[in-house]
This record gives C-alpha cells, sequence and structure tokens, in this order.
C-alpha cells in the first residue's frame, strides 16, 4: 500500500513538475511575444517614417499586420508547449473563423473595404474628402475605421465599409478648382457696365490663373434680377481665400459703380373701401 502511494506520488510530481514548467515557459513566451510585437510595431513605424514616397495612410496598416502576425505565432508557439498539434490548431482556427466571420460580417466588411481602400487610393491623408455623409480631411485609415477632422476641428471615426459603399468626393485631389460666384444685378442696370466691373475683379486678382480664362456671362433671368455668373480657375489652396475676396469686391465695386444687387421683396397694396 505504502509502495503504491508512492508511486502516485512520483508520478503525479513529475507531471505537476512538467505542467508548471510548461505553464512558466507559455507565460514566458506570451510576455516576451507581446512585447516583441510591440517594439516590432514601432520599429516598422519609425522605418515607414524615412520613405517619404510611401502614402501616411499605408503605414499604420503595414505595421498592425506585422503585429499581428508575430502576435499568432505567439499564441501558436503557447498552445505547442502544451502538446496541442498544428492540425488541431488549424481545425480549431477554421471553426472559430467560420463562428466569427457570420458573427462579425460587419467588422469583416469594413476589413475588406480597408483593403480596397488601401489599394484603389481614392483617398489619403491629408485630404479633405466628402463622403458617406461625413466630410473633413483624412487623419488615418485604420485597418476597420477611418478617422477625420472636421473644418472645425470635430474629430470622426467612421467604418472603411460606410466610405467605400458610396460615392467619395475628393476636394484635395487636383491641383486646381473652379470658382462659380452668381451675382444678381437690376433689370434697370447696364449688363455691359456690370460685365466689364466683374471682369477687372477676376483679372486684377494675381490667384486667378490665366488658363483657363476668366470669365463673365449672363447664365439667367431670374424674377427679379439678371443673373451673371463669375468663373475662374485657381490653385486649389486658394480657393477659400479668392471666393471670400471676390465676394467682398462683388459687393464694393458694384456700389461703387452704382449698380444694384437686387433682394426678393414684396410690394403690399393697401386698398381701402369706397366712402
Amino acid at each position: 500500500m505504502l509502495k503504491s502511494i508512492e508511486q502516485f506520488m512520483e508520478q503525479n510530481t513529475s507531471l505537476a513538475i512538467n505542467y508548471g514548467a510548461n505553464l512558466i515557459a507559455a507565460v514566458l513566451i506570451l510576455i516576451i511575444g507581446w512585447a516583441a510585437a510591440g517594439w516590432a510595431k514601432r520599429l516598422v513605424l519609425k522605418g515607414l517614417d524615412k520613405q517619404p514616397g510611401l502614402d501616411a495612410t499605408v503605414k499604420p496598416i503595414i505595421a498592425n499586420l506585422i503585429r499581428y502576425t508575430i502576435l499568432i505565432l505567439v499564441i501558436a508557439a503557447v498552445l505547442a508547449r502544451f502538446g496541442v498539434q498544428t492540425a488541431s490548431i488549424i481545425a480549431i482556427v477554421g471553426a472559430a473563423g467560420l463562428a466569427v466571420g457570420l458573427a462579425l460580417q460587419g467588422t469583416l466588411a469594413n476589413l475588406a473595404a480597408s483593403v480596397m481602400l488601401l489599394f484603389l487610393r481614392p483617398f489619403k491623408a491629408g485630404e479633405f474628402i466628402d463622403a458617406g455623409g461625413v466630410a473633413g480631411t483624412v487623419v488615418e485609415i485604420g485597418l476597420f475605421l477611418s478617422q477625420l477632422r472636421t473644418p472645425d476641428g470635430v474629430y470622426i471615426a467612421v467604418p472603411n465599409s460606410q466610405l467605400w459603399g458610396c460615392a467619395i468626393t475628393n476636394y484635395s485631389r487636383l491641383p486646381t478648382r473652379r470658382i462659380d460666384l452668381p451675382v444678381g444685378i437690376g433689370y434697370g442696370d447696364d449688363i455691359d457696365h456690370a460685365l466689364q466691373v466683374l471682369t477687372k475683379i477676376l483679372t486684377d486678382d494675381a490667384r486667378v490663373l490665366g488658363d483657363p480664362a476668366p470669365e463673365v456671362m449672363v447664365s439667367s433671368l431670374g424674377d427679379s434680377a439678371v443673373v451673371l455668373n463669375m468663373r475662374c480657375w485657381v490653385n486649389r489652396d486658394d480657393y477659400w481665400g479668392v471666393l471670400f475676396d471676390m465676394t467682398k469686391s462683388v459687393k464694393l465695386s458694384l456700389d461703387g459703380a452704382g449698380i444694384s444687387i437686387p433682394y426678393p421683396q414684396r410690394d403690399i397694396h393697401m386698398i381701402s373701401p369706397a366712402a
């Protein structure tokens, strides 16, 4: 009886020692692997920052893919310490992947959308876009979300599937933009004189490009005004400054030339009953 107890203790002691050693090794692998994954991500980002030709939106995606790859290898190494075979790991991952895929269809759609955004490049970091019901400057394109900053300093996180699933207007992709400014004048005003005044505003502004040449034309006859249209091309970065200055100059120049700017008004006639 005593001999059987001794044999049982020897066998279980050896098993406990082996299990404890594997547990300690697994914990060490996890700690070292987690630290190595973070270190590798930072190292890759630092290296990519030295590549001026690489799009800023690609850098975090590459770094995160490397980090996740290392973490997967770390988990596989931990399971191997406990005798889990590779075939079993693949089977478990496959079954888990199917279950997760069914449960997280929206998340996977965001991941697929990020891949399409990465390769087709409809926008990149630093560009101003309007898509998916939001507008702002692109800060970063992540694996699942894109970060935007609005002109008034608001942070927006948008699912990539929302951006990919709609029309994307990119205001920063092309080097030049066209300004169209409608201006109404009174029906009694001299149209040719008004055209000359407005044309001078465009030609006097050095920021207005000469090719295509700026032009002013009669665009429509409104209910209370003859509508002229000022059209010119400017460099993308000058767009808002030129538009604001042009609007101010139109008011000052037309006032100085004695040309009216009509506005909607209603005449009310009071009819008194006959005495």
